[in-house]
């Protein structure tokens, strides 16, 4: 039986919905450390630049897409045109291939959340701490499957009940801590070295790489390619200003981005030196941060609320991809959401068996050379999402023409100032742009370029 197509309750509900999304774990520790390996301050500008053009196009034609078809987009590409069809599908599976080991890592965060609530932050510095949890068999997958409950519960409850209700609780929470912690940061003797080291910009270190390493950072910060933005783009009503809830988006994603960098750089640098920076992903957060933590006044106590931070960033963005698979799977097969939620949930465990298992029980089992956390996060986000935007990109820039999203994007009479960036963005430069990440990052990870 089909159900009526929910909404958000207005643009406020949205644009912090959107804005769970985009705020994840890739913004906690990703943004910081590549800031700090490319250059500092001419890292952040090129963000920013890239973020004003490349992210507010492709952001904003994703969420137009989803509002003018009223469909996630699964069938919203069918719709544009039928020979785009396939390209839902593949969308399709962006979110089904992250969210399995998306909760895996979530779930590592919410072990670490309860190692520092129980006063055992101490424990969690020593360096042996991080690898034998991870290459346990009851633990990874306890954890794990406890953090895609919690995601599940939120998904039940629907877009209003479940969705946004969660987002406006967890978004205001989330940035009142980063800036706590953020304001505790700069009382530590020190400290405005990092603060120094992590915005002044390093011209000797721009280059190519990091322009790619700003523009891929964007591309997967902002959600785009995940079917997410089109889901919860057919959520939004005909009256609410899309370029007005784009842009409050990015400049909550970004100042979430900054906010990590002044609580992670300069805490890193102050106590591990710019060696401890050199250490990037996992590694960052599960090994140096807490060996940091415990040489800091009150470590123990600024580390369960920094893992808290991330619990709540990690939680926002799941609920986002869980919700998309929900809405692409109750659109194309019409079944009910606890339905839905249960098939999604089912199809996460088995496929992040084997993300859980990876470093231990199945650790010997190596796609293309690497575990299959690495391996799916890979296929991904270093290959399929670049290839979805850049179809999505050719469908409306080439075959529907770009009118058709400034038609939906202008409907209600909206003044659409930067539409000639938009046309030239989404037509030329973002098709080189994504072509480049894929390029840069498919050589990336098999070591032949700098990451």
């Amino acid at each position: 039986m089909e159900e009526k197509r929910s909404s958000f309750s207005g643009k406020l509900g949205f644009v912090l919905a959107a804005a769970g999304s985009a705020v994840g774990l890739g913004n906690l520790w990703r943004f910081p450390y590549l800031a700090a390996q490319h250059g500092g301050g001419i890292f952040i500008l090129v963000y920013i630049i890239l973020a004003l053009t490349f992210g507010f196009s492709l952001l904003l034609m994703e969420i137009s897409i989803g509002r003018k078809t009223k469909q996630s987009s699964i069938t919203a590409y069918k719709k544009l045109n039928k020979k785009f069809g396939f390209l839902g599908y593949i969308a399709a599976l962006v979110p089904i291939l992250i969210l399995p080991y998306y909760c895996v890592i979530g779930g590592w965060v919410l072990k670490y959340c309860c190692t520092y609530f129980t006063g055992q932050g101490i424990k969690a510095a020593e360096e042996t701490y991080f690898g034998s949890f991870i290459s346990g068999t009851s633990a990874p997958m306890i954890f794990f499957i406890i953090f895609l409950v919690l995601t599940l519960l939120v998904v039940l409850g629907g877009v209003q009940k479940g969705v946004e209700l969660a987002s406006k609780i967890l978004m205001p929470v989330l940035l009142v801590i980063i800036v706590g912690i953020s304001i505790y940061v700069f009382t530590i003797p020190g400290a405005l070295e990092g603060v120094r080291y992590y915005l002044l910009p390093d011209f000797s270190n721009f280059s190519i790489s990091t322009v790619c390493a700003a523009m891929g950072q964007l591309f997967f910060s902002m959600s785009i390619a995940m079917g997410i933005m089109v889901s919860y783009g057919s959520y939004v009503k005909d009256d609410i200003s899309l370029i007005g809830c784009v842009n409050q988006i990015e400049i909550f994603d970004t100042a979430v981005a900054l906010l990590s960098g002044f609580i992670i750089v300069p805490v890193v640098f102050v106590f591990s030196g710019e060696a401890g920076l050199a250490t990037g992903g996992a590694g960052l957060m599960f090994e140096t941060l807490p060996v940091v933590f415990k040489d800091m006044p009150f470590g123990n106590v600024i580390g369960a609320v920094f893992f808290v931070l991330v619990l709540f960033a990690a939680l926002t963005s799941s609920i986002s991809i869980m919700e998309a698979i929900v809405s692409m799977i109750m659109d194309r097969f019409k079944l009910k959401r606890w339905v839905t939620v249960l098939i999604t949930a089912g199809i996460t465990v088995v496929l992040g068996l084997p993300s859980a298992l990876g470093y231990g029980l199945l650790g010997n089992i190596n796609p293309l050379g690497m575990d299959f956390l690495t391996f799916f996060d890979y296929l991904s986000n270093s290959v399929m999402m670049p290839v979805v935007a850049l179809l999505t990109c050719i469908l409306v820039g080439w075959v529907c023409k770009t009118k058709v999203i400034e038609d939906e994007i202008t409907k209600n009479g909206e003044k659409f100032s930067r539409r000639i960036i938009f046309r030239i963005m989404v037509k030329y430069i973002a098709p080189i742009c994504l072509i480049a990440i894929l390029v840069y990052y498919t050589l990336a990870q098999f070591g032949l370029v700098k990451y």
